[in-house]
C-alpha cells in the first residue's frame, strides 16, 4: 500500500473508532448498557485486528515495539469488561498514528516541495517551431524554450542574452540570479524573468534536479540510529510496563488496576518523538539549501567533533580570479582585460574562460577574434579589431612578439601570471589566483564555538600554496600533497578523536567523503562522484551552509531527546498513579493521549529552528568575480 493509501486507511480506522465510541455513549445515555458494550467493542475490533497484524509483521522482521502494549491494553480492557476504556484507547491509538502521519507530512513539506516541482515535459525547438516532449526525450545539444515561470527541466547553457533564475526552492537563495549568455543553468531553477533559450548539456536523468530528487527519496526511506536505539529502549519500557501492571494486580488482586497501567502506557512517546523531530530537522535543513541523504547522517552531524576540509573548490572558490592588473603601455585595466578576454573566447583553458567571465562581469563588450592560433597550455595569438594580440604565459607572449619580458609583479605561491602583448608591444599583466572564500575565517570561528574541536585542511596541492591560503585561519592541522588514498587514511586516523565530517568537491575527494562519518559535497552536480559518495550535498557552492546545518542537527537531536525523556517520565508517573488506584482505565487513556499530543507538538518545534549564524542570501553571479 502506498503512502496515500496508508494515510486513508489510518483515517478510516480513526473514524470507525470514533463512531463506535460516540454511538456507545449515545445508547449508554439512553440506558441501553448492553448495546453500548456492543458498540464500543465494534469500534475497537478493527483497530485491534489491524494492530495485531502489524505486530506479527514486525515480529517476522525481528522487530519488537511498543505496539504490543497497545494490543495488551485493549485486549485486557475487553476481557475484564472495561469496554469504554478499550474504546477510548482505540480512538486514542488510531488518533495517535493519524497525528503522527500528519506531523511527519508537515515535517516533510520542504522535501515534498522539491519532489512536486519535477517538470514532466519540455518545449523543444524543432524545424522552425516548437514541440512538447517528455523529459526522457531530451538529448544533449537540444535547444529548449524556457518560458516565464517554467522550471528548468535539464542542466544546460544559456544561449539567450540574459536570464533571471530563482533557485530558492533547491538552494535557499532568496534573490533571483542574473545570468548571461553561456552561463550554466541548473535544472530545478525557476525562470523569474522573460523567456529564454537553453541548450541541454545533460539528459534529465543525469541532471542536477534528478540527482536531488534521488537524494530526497533516499532520505525519506531512511531510519536514524537514534530511531533504532529508541526501538531497543522500547523493550525495556515494555518490561517495566508489564512488571508494574502485574505487581499492581498481584498486590491488590484487582485486574482493573493492571488494565489502567497498560492503558497509560499506550502508545509511548518514545516511538513518536524521535522520527518526527528528525524528519522535521531534515526538512528545516533543506530550507537552507542543505540536502541530507537520511536521518542517520543527520543524527551523526549532531555529534561531529572533527572537520576536514579540501582546499580547491571548498575553502577556495575553485575558479581562477583576477587579483591584479598591471599596465605596461598606458593602457587602461579595462582595455587590457577586454583585449585578453576577447582573444581567449577561442580557448577552453580554465584561465582563459576565467578571463572571459571576468570581462563579462564588468560589462565589457567582447569582439570576435580572427586568425586565432593556440598552443595548448601556453597561450593564444590572433587578431582583435585588426590588432595583433597575444595572451598567455610570459615566455609564450615574449616569444610571439617583439616585446621583452621586462619586469612583472611578484607572484605569491599558487598565483598565475597572464601576459598580454598588442601589436608586438607588451601591454600589461594580469595576476590570477584561486582566493579564499569570503568570510571563511568567521565561519570557522563559528564552527568552533558550536562544538567542533579540530579543523584540518587536506589538499593535493603544494604545501606553500596551502600555507598561503590558510594563513591566519588557525587550523589544527595542514596536510598537503595528499593522494586520494592518503586523504582516506587521514579521515580514518582522525576518527579516533570522535565522529569526522569531510567536505570536498572533486572526484578525488569521493573516497574520503565515503570514509568519513559524514561526507559533505559542495554543490549538487547530478551524478558527480563526490555528490554520490557524500551523505550531505550543499545545493549551492557555499561553505557557509555547513554551520546552519550543524546547528539544526544539534537542535533537532536535543528536541528529540527532550521529548522522549519528558514523555516517558510522565508515562511512568501515570502508570504508578494507576497502580495505586488514582487513575481509572478511561482516565489513563485520556492522560496518555494528552502526553502523546504534547510530545508530537514539541517534536515539531524542529521546523522552527533558527541557526545561530543563518546564511545570507546569495549575491548576484556577476558579483562573484573579485578583482
Amino acid at each position: 500500500m502506498d503512502k496515500i493509501g496508508t494515510d486513508r486507511f489510518k483515517t478510516a480506522l480513526l473514524l470507525f473508532a470514533v463512531a463506535g465510541l460516540i454511538a456507545g455513549l449515545g445508547v449508554y445515555a439512553a440506558g441501553q448498557q448492553h448495546l453500548a458494550t456492543l458498540a464500543w467493542t465494534a469500534g475497537v475490533t478493527p483497530v485491534l485486528a489491524t494492530l495485531v497484524v502489524e505486530i506479527l509483521r514486525s515480529l517476522r522482521r525481528g522487530e519488537v515495539g511498543l505496539d504490543i502494549v497497545a494490543a495488551l491494553s485493549m485486549t485486557a480492557a475487553l476481557a475484564f469488561g472495561e469496554t469504554l476504556a478499550a474504546a477510548v484507547v482505540a480512538v486514542m491509538f488510531s488518533g495517535g498514528t493519524f497525528l503522527e502521519s500528519f506531523a511527519e507530512g508537515r515535517a516533510r513539506r520542504e522535501m515534498h516541495s522539491l519532489l512536486a516541482r519535477v517538470p514532466r515535459t519540455a518545449t523543444r525547438h524543432r524545424k522552425g517551431g516548437f514541440e512538447e516532449v517528455p523529459l526522457d526525450a531530451i538529448e544533449p545539444g537540444d535547444r529548449l524554450l524556457i518560458r516565464q515561470g517554467d522550471v528548468v527541466p535539464v542542466d544546460g547553457n544559456l544561449v539567450s542574452a540574459s536570464a533571471f533564475l530563482d533557485r530558492s526552492a533547491i538552494s535557499g537563495e532568496s534573490l533571483p540570479l542574473h545570468m548571461s549568455r553561456g552561463a550554466e543553468a541548473l535544472s530545478g531553477s525557476t525562470n523569474a524573468g522573460d523567456a529564454f533559450d537553453l541548450v541541454a548539456t545533460q539528459r534529465a536523468a543525469q541532471s542536477t534536479y534528478a540527482g536531488i530528487v534521488r537524494l530526497v527519496e533516499e532520505a525519506q526511506r531512511s531510519k536514524a540510529p537514534m530511531s533504532r536505539l529508541a526501538d531497543r529502549w522500547s523493550l525495556g519500557f515494555l518490561a517495566v510496563t508489564v512488571a508494574i501492571a502485574c505487581a499492581a494486580w498481584w498486590v491488590t488482586g484487582d485486574p482493573i488496576r493492571a488494565v489502567a497501567v497498560l492503558v497509560v502506557a499506550t502508545p509511548c512517546p518514545l516511538i513518536l518523538a524521535v522520527p518526527v523531530a528528525l524528519v522535521a530537522g531534515l526538512s528545516r535543513a533543506a530550507h537552507f539549501g542543505v540536502l541530507i541523504k537520511g536521518a542517520g547522517p543527520f543524527e551523526t552531524m549532531a555529534r561531529i567533533r572533527t572537520l576536514i576540509l579540501d582546499k580547491t573548490g571548498t575553502l577556495t572558490d575553485g575558479r581562477p580570479q583576477i587579483v591584479a592588473i598591471e599596465s605596461r603601455d598606458n593602457m587602461s585595466q579595462d582595455e587590457i582585460l577586454r583585449l585578453a578576454a576577447a582573444l581567449d573566447q577561442a580557448s577552453k583553458h580554465p584561465v582563459a574562460q576565467a578571463l572571459v567571465t571576468a570581462a563579462k562581469a564588468r560589462g565589457l563588450m567582447l569582439p570576435i577574434p580572427s586568425e586565432v592560433a593556440e598552443v595548448p597550455g601556453e597561450g593564444v595569438i590572433g587578431l582583435v579589431e585588426g590588432r595583433r594580440v597575444s595572451v598567455g604565459g610570459i615566455g609564450f607572449v615574449t616569444h610571439h612578439s617583439d616585446a621583452g619580458s621586462g619586469g612583472h609583479p611578484a607572484l605569491a605561491a599558487g598565483s598565475v601570471l597572464v601576459a598580454l602583448a598588442v601589436d608586438g608591444r607588451m601591454a600589461g599583466h594580469l595576476v590570477m589566483s584561486d582566493p579564499l572564500r569570503a568570510g571563511t575565517g568567521a565561519m570557522l570561528d563559528s564552527l568552533r564555538r558550536g562544538g567542533i574541536s579540530r579543523i584540518l585542511l587536506a589538499t593535493g596541492d603544494r604545501i606553500e600554496v596551502a600555507e598561503r591560503i590558510t594563513k591566519g585561519l588557525g587550523l589544527d592541522g595542514l596536510r598537503a600533497g595528499l593522494t586520494p588514498d592518503q586523504k582516506v587514511l587521514l579521515v580514518l586516523t582522525e576518527r579516533k578523536n570522535g565522529p569526522v565530517m569531510m567536505v570536498g568537491d572533486g572526484v578525488n575527494d569521493a573516497p574520503a567523503l565515503a570514509a568519513a562519518d559524514v561526507g559533505v559535497a559542495m554543490g549538487a552536480r547530478g551524478a558527480a562522484a563526490s555528490a554520490e559518495a557524500a551523505d550531505v550535498v550543499l545545493l549551492v557552492d557555499r561553505i557557509d551552509r555547513i554551520g546552519p546545518a550543524l546547528d539544526i542537527a544539534r537542535a533537532s537531536r536535543r528536541i528529540a531527546i527532550e521529548s522522549v525523556v519528558a514523555g516517558i517520565g510522565l508515562s511512568v508517573l501515570g502508570m504508578i498513579a494507576a497502580a495505586f488506584g488514582y487513575l481509572s482505565p478511561v482516565q489513563g487513556a485520556l492522560l496518555q493521549e494528552a502526553i502523546d499530543v504534547a510530545v508530537i507538538l514539541n517534536a515539531l518545534r524542529a521546523l522552527r529552528i533558527t541557526p545561530q549564524d543563518p546564511v545570507t542570501s546569495s549575491v548576484d553571479t556577476k558579483d562573484r568575480t573579485a578583482f
